[in-house]
């Protein structure tokens, strides 16, 4: 077995692999990353089963994904500051059983309000569980190639949990019912729970300042109101009242909070950092990513099974060949930062997302199926490799005391992410006269933002180097 070591690696040579220990720390924190990336898509396909069989209509269905994205988007700020008050190892194993109970209730849930009870309790553990776990990553793994390792894994294994998601939903939700879908992450609880107590140690920041609790209610306020905002905007369009009520509430708290940022003696989000280009660029980088990739995975299954009318078994091969190359890219992608430094690989990255989205503009109403598998694939892969990079950017050169904060907003970003690219975009497709137009539209737009970032992002990093 390999020697562990803390010393950084020459430019270009392999990471230094992990001893015994730090490999089972290192997948206890992974899976429970990947069990929070498989509940944002495992229950996707189950949706009309799990309506008709707890009496949710189709307006109504969309809070089975808003009640668990609400809190999981809204508290992750809060809870990656507490952690760091209060212990990261407790708060996530707190997060765990909170995820793990919340789990079961949804799995046997007897109305619609136990289930959406659930949900949200889900979203809730998740909140805890994605900051916290990150942040022990991190203050586990020194600044180096050990970090880079652990979170190019991290980063694989958080994407390819969004994509086994959508293909585990409809499998184990045409052979067990919709039911199996939240007891699966039920399982990976009981999995994860009994072993991270023994192997993971307590780590806080050395001081213990008040909590800034006017910045946790209205940052929480303000992103609770803008993900309700997007999401119901998903269903229902951007002109309902509660819509546009919402989305004003929650811009003007998320200003205020940075008025309350600049004058708090403890601030929930050191403002200081946020003037770090590596801190906010990356995040930039990191949100367009997220959001972009999964708004292009919606599109392309209305592609598949709508326009070209593809079963849905054939759309899930298209998204296995994607994980596939996705899990590649994540094991090559630490030693091309390690080469070329974090930012620069960053930029690439987008890049190339960008482009190979642009490519699938391609595709056509009778045939686009090899285009779609190949084009999603290469995109996917510099997406993984964006996804790495923004991480180890954003927290690269934040002290251990404030890794919570730092990978407090990378979580924030995933999660907010994740949330609203398909609502911002998606409904731009499924509102248009044509499908398919709508599709290319969506698709045009993506990969603009991906590229125009790409740009920004290179502009702004391009003195910064790893």
């Amino acid at each position: 077995m390999a020697t562990d070591t803390t010393l950084p690696s020459p430019k270009g040579t392999t990471p230094p692999r992990l001893d015994r220990r730090a490999r089972l720390v290192l997948f206890v924190l992974c899976a429970a990353q990947f069990m929070v990336a498989l509940d944002f898509s495992v229950l996707n396909v189950a949706l009309p089963e799990l309506g008709r069989d707890l009496g949710l209509g189709p307006s109504s269905l969309q809070w089975a994904v808003t009640a668990f994205a609400l809190p999981s988007g809204g508290f992750l700020l809060l809870f990656g500051r507490i952690a760091d008050l209060y212990g990261r190892r407790r708060l996530f194993l707190t997060g765990l059983a909170v995820f793990g109970a919340a789990s079961l209730l949804a799995t046997f849930a007897w109305d619609p309000a136990s289930f959406l009870a659930g949900r949200a309790l889900q979203g809730l553990g998740a909140a805890v569980i994605v900051p916290t776990g990150m942040s022990l990553i991190t203050t586990t793994f020194p600044e180096g190639p050990r970090r880079e390792r652990a979170l190019g894994i991290s980063g694989t294994l958080l994407s390819l949990g969004f994509t086994v998601g959508m293909l585990l939903g409809g499998v184990m939700t045409d052979t067990l019912g919709w039911r199996s879908t939240m007891g699966l992450l039920a399982l990976f609880t009981l999995i994860v729970l009994p072993l991270a107590p023994g192997l993971l140690t307590e780590s806080r920041t050395p001081l213990r300042p008040r909590l800034d609790v006017p910045g946790a209610v209205t940052v929480t306020g303000g992103l609770l109101a803008v993900i309700y905002a997007l999401s119901t905007a998903a269903d229902r369009g951007f002109g309902g009242a509660d819509v546009i009520v919402t989305l004003v509430a929650g811009v003007a708290l998320l200003t205020a909070f940075a008025v309350v940022e600049t004058r708090s003696p403890a601030p929930l989000v050191s403002l200081p950092m946020l003037r770090r280009r590596t801190v906010a660029f990356g995040n930039l980088g990191g949100l367009v990513t997220f959001s972009m990739m999964s708004t292009v995975v919606f599109v392309l299954t209305l592609y598949l099974q709508e326009t070209l009318g593809l079963p849905a078994y054939v759309t899930g091969l298209v998204f296995g060949v994607q994980g596939v190359l996705s899990v590649i890219a994540g094991t090559f992608a630490p030693r091309v930062i390690g080469r070329f430094g974090a930012p620069r690989v960053l930029v690439f990255s987008l890049a190339g997302q960008g482009l190979f989205v642009a490519a699938l503009l391609g595709l056509g109403t009778q045939s686009g199926a090899l285009l779609a598998t190949v084009g999603v694939s290469l995109a996917s892969m510099c997406h993984l490799g964006a996804i790495i990079s923004y991480g180890l950017t954003v927290t690269s050169g934040v002290p251990d005391g404030e890794q919570g904060l730092a990978t407090g907003l990378v979580t924030t970003t995933q999660q907010v992410g994740l949330t609203v690219g398909i609502p911002l975009l998606g409904v731009l497709a499924t509102t248009r006269e044509s499908l398919f137009e709508g599709i290319r539209m969506v698709l045009a737009i993506d990969a603009v933002v991906v590229v125009g970032t790409a740009v920004v992002v290179g502009v702004a990093l391009r003195r910064v180097r790893a």
